[in-house]
């Protein structure tokens, strides 16, 4: 009986009264208020994971997961990379020389580095190189170059491209820098602008022969591993002590905490539009009650307990907000699926890593995003409930 009270009342005090349109008013822009937020804080958490995502993607093959480098000269060999082949059967390997380079094509000079790689070890630890290479063998002084770079200098494969060294040879009585010509085989494109214009392949036989290396030395060893994190870890065990190991994301520290900071406050920003329209909830509910003020004296004069007067408007409340937070999913589950099955946003390909707007909305921020919308909604109900449940019988009915 007492729960067909309280639903009863719920229902008739969310309903129209010409007598008192302003309260439904409220009512409805607190709705309103609360699907605008829900559904524009679910759209914007799925683009920043997105291209979190995106971004971690592209910097973990052109950065590689995992990279061995020497404390000092002559530590990596090809002693240490049957070892470790040896020990970790299930990741891959790929040594690299590597060399700071200025690239000429007419008058026009970039700064660049040069990776002498084995193009077929090469190929398992970067997929983005492995599209590059695919159908094509390599001699000596063939070079990879990216995209950017390609355009830059309007290459056109089989051309010839210059590559000046920042280490310097005696000659006479000066020092001049090392220049060779390498042919243009291949392209590669990352999405990354920097990388396609910085990086370029080349054969690890041809890099020992510039930089004098033995057949059997290495400035580096690249490691795929599909968890890098746990890896690292397993990996600094086996190493002697003249190596050391680090991951990709040691590199882009700044960057990735630059991210989780945006996207905490883009949070919090946008929790704030969930929050204003609480406020019309609280404004709403209390004006119920001073419109209701007669009838709930007359409900409590009747035997209605205060518990269940306040479980009214508390009801009231949360009905509310619950229907803008469904309705705030259906529309921003919504807008993800259309901004991720059709081309409507297309972004420039030479900023960002993708010209499609990269969405991913993980289940963790869903839920988040939901109880903390509830939260809210529960909170500004309590206050108008509380003040319901406390209107005074004999001094409201003898004013009616």
């Amino acid at each position: 009986m007492k729960k067909s009270i309280v639903s009863y009342l719920v229902k008739r005090f969310l309903r129209f009264d010409k007598e008192q349109p302003f309260i439904f008013i409220s009512a409805l822009l607190a709705f309103l208020g609360i699907t605008l937020g829900v559904m524009v804080l679910l759209i914007a958490m799925a683009l920043m994971n997105g291209f979190d995502k995106e971004f971690k993607n592209k910097l973990t093959v052109m950065n590689y997961p995992l990279t061995v480098i020497p404390k000092f000269y002559g530590a990596v060999n090809t002693n240490l990379l049957i070892d470790l082949q040896e020990k970790f059967p299930n990741l891959y390997f790929s040594p690299y020389i590597q060399s700071s380079v200025m690239t000429r094509s007419g008058s026009s000079l970039e700064g660049g580095y040069l990776f002498g790689v084995n193009f077929s070890d090469e190929a398992k630890v970067n997929a983005v190189l492995a599209t590059a290479i695919t159908g094509h063998s390599f001699k000596k002084f063939d070079v990879v170059v990216g995209k950017a770079l390609k355009e830059e200098y309007a290459l056109q494969a089989n051309d010839r491209l210059m590559y000046i060294f920042t280490n310097v040879e005696p000659g006479g009585l000066s020092v001049t820098p090392k220049i060779k010509r390498f042919r243009v085989k291949s392209f590669f494109d990352s999405g990354l602008l920097a990388y396609d214009k910085a990086y370029s392949y080349t054969t690890l036989e041809a890099m020992q022969t510039i930089e004098h290396m033995a057949s059997n030395e290495y400035d580096g060893i690249h490691i795929f591993s599909k968890n890098p994190r746990r890896d690292i870890e397993k990996i600094k065990k086996e190493l002697p002590i003249s190596v050391t190991i680090k991951g990709w994301w040691e590199d882009n520290v700044n960057f990735f905490a630059a991210l989780e900071m945006e996207k905490r406050s883009l949070f919090i920003v946008l929790m704030l539009i969930i929050l204003i329209a609480s406020i019309n909830i609280i404004s709403s509910l209390l004006m119920t009650v001073m419109n209701r003020r007669g009838e709930i004296a007359l409900l409590l004069s009747l035997g209605a307990t205060t518990s269940e007067i306040k479980k009214v408007f508390l009801y009231l409340g949360i009905v509310i907000g619950i229907a803008g937070i469904l309705a705030g999913v259906v529309l921003g589950l919504s807008g993800i699926w259309l901004l991720s099955t059709f081309d409507i946003v297309s972004l420039p390909q030479d900023v960002y890593p993708t010209t499609r707007l990269p969405l991913d909305l993980t289940l963790h921020d869903f839920i988040f995003i939901v109880t903390g919308a509830f939260g809210i909604v529960l909170a500004s109900s309590y206050y108008p409930a509380k003040k319901a449940s406390e209107v005074d019988i004999l001094t409201v009915l003898r004013n009616e």
